[in-house]
């Protein structure tokens, strides 16, 4: 490397850390070394001579330094800054000519005129075939978007960069189109994957939108589901307590025969008869009673074609339909599914007769646990005064 470059190098590296804003997060030293590095891999293909070699390198150092004064026309301020230097250092006039020429051949949609404005170019766009494309495709976004230049959505950018690709950047040296064309296109295929993704996913957001919006069935699903849920909770619990019913009067039932009849035969418990009758005469009407809550009703089982037709039959029931053949039940399933009334019509039949299975079993309970309650009460109460009036203290 020449003295000029390593003292440019130097220059242009200090004046990019201290003097250029930190929102520049593309446009910093480290593009402008990745353009260096670019432009020397073109040089070793070219060999070019030395001159030229150094003056394209310069060019690459000097490029992107004039955005340490402005946004705006920042190649003609790059130029400044470069002539500055290169006088500085007693460059040759025409040569800083070139140079400059070469700088300004990196302002967009320049078309280049000669081999080192193509290197240039080339060199200066290279990141869009290289791997870190996407990180530094990133990093421009948001320095257009922290300097207040433009800000672009996501989806935006992306079309932007697919826009780039394929309408306005090209590779212009040989051997780029050789070495770097291919990755170009690979990059450029995977901005088009992710946008056709986007979309894939966007046109199904959409007709799910759609759906949720045109169509109640879900919330009406929803509503079914968690009432006929409810309906087979509380049938449950009402199963639960006349099970429990039935446990405690048979406890109590097999307690009196075991202990308290067993002894009345002897004349001097004859007082007990009474008290342990009523006891038991109400614990046996509260077992009957908790059967009945429980015992299931029969049923037909079978309907015809004609009640299917004419959607006169619930077929979410199994009563309706246990005595049916496989096929007349499939045949009938098939019908009912093909109309959404009807399906809607069998789950609120469903639903009201269920809703009549359980006001029975409640009413049957409430009655039970009121006939339960008395009779524990009265027969305390005639077993107290049987012993009060008639135990065997009295009766001597």
């Amino acid at each position: 490397m020449s003295e000029i470059v390593e003292k440019a190098e130097c220059f242009v590296s200090e004046i990019l850390e201290k003097e250029l804003n930190p929102k520049f997060l593309y446009h910093n030293l480290r593009h402008t070394q990745r353009v260096v590095k670019s432009t020397k891999e073109l040089l070793n293909f070219y060999n070019l001579g030395e001159a030229e070699v150094e003056k394209l390198l310069l060019t690459a150092w000097f490029h992107d330094t004039g955005y340490t004064k402005s946004t705006e026309n920042h190649e003609e301020a790059s130029c400044k800054i470069a002539t500055s230097f290169l006088e500085d250092n007693n460059y040759d006039t025409k040569d800083i000519e070139q140079i400059c020429s070469c700088i300004m051949a990196t302002k967009r949609y320049h078309e280049p005129t000669n081999l080192h404005e193509e290197i240039i170019r080339d060199a200066d766009a290279s990141h869009f075939a290289q791997k870190s494309y996407w990180e530094t495709t990133d990093f421009l976004k948001e320095e257009l978007k922290e300097l207040g230049i433009a800000k672009y959505s996501n989806k935006e950018w992306r079309d932007e960069n697919i826009k780039m690709f394929r309408n306005e950047h090209q590779f212009y040296t040989d051997y780029a189109k050789d070495n770097w064309e291919e990755n170009k296109e690979r990059n450029l295929k995977l901005l088009v994957k992710e946008k056709k993704t986007e979309k894939e996913i966007a046109k199904k957001e959409a007709l799910k939108a759609k759906y949720k919006s045109e169509s109640p069935d879900r919330g009406i699903q929803t509503l079914f589901r968690v009432t006929l849920k409810n309906h087979l909770t509380l049938s449950d619990i009402a199963d639960t307590k006349a099970n429990i019913l039935l446990s405690v009067n048979a406890i109590i039932i097999s307690v009196a025969l075991s202990n308290l009849i067993p002894k009345l035969d002897n004349p001097s418990n004859a007082y007990l008869v009474y008290p342990t009758a009523i006891f038991i005469i109400f614990s046996v009407v509260s077992m009957v009673l908790a059967v009945l809550a429980t015992r299931p009703n029969v049923t037909s089982g079978q309907f015809t074609k004609q009640d299917v037709e004419n959607k006169k039959v619930n077929l979410l029931f199994f009563g309706n339909f246990h005595k049916m053949s496989l096929n007349e039940y499939e045949w009938a399933i098939q019908e009912l599914v093909k109309d959404k009334d009807y399906i809607y019509s069998s789950l609120t039949k469903d639903l009201y007769f269920l809703g009549l299975v359980l006001n029975r079993k409640y009413k049957i309970l409430r009655t039970t646990y009121t006939i339960f309650i008395i009779g524990i009460v009265i027969s305390v109460l005639a077993f107290g005064l049987a012993f009060h009036f008639l135990g065997p203290d009295r009766v001597a």
